[in-house]
């Protein structure tokens, strides 16, 4: 399935919350993945193989970099959600 336009990958939704603060970033994906896991957050998951794994692993095997979330998803979950 291709994202559609409007969409950001787990890693970039992430760095946009982050403000680009490096280290926020990851506590910003762990965030985003367990709001999809526990489906607060609506996504296009990908999940790595065990032997795949690329960086700091997020709950449920979930790829940062090939899950995509709609910017108005992540908006929606933004206003329920305060920052961290």
């Amino acid at each position: 399935m291709n994202p559609s336009p409007d969409s950001l990958t787990l890693h970039e939704a992430a760095r946009h919350l982050a403000g680009n603060v490096a280290e926020a970033q990851h506590k910003f994906e762990v965030a985003l993945a367990h709001a999809i896991e526990h489906g607060n957050l609506h996504a296009n998951v990908k999940r790595w193989a065990t032997e795949q794994w690329e960086g700091q692993q997020l709950p449920g095997n979930i790829n940062r970099l090939e899950t995509y979330i709609d910017r108005c998803e992540l908006e929606a979950w933004q206003k329920g959600n305060p920052p961290a």
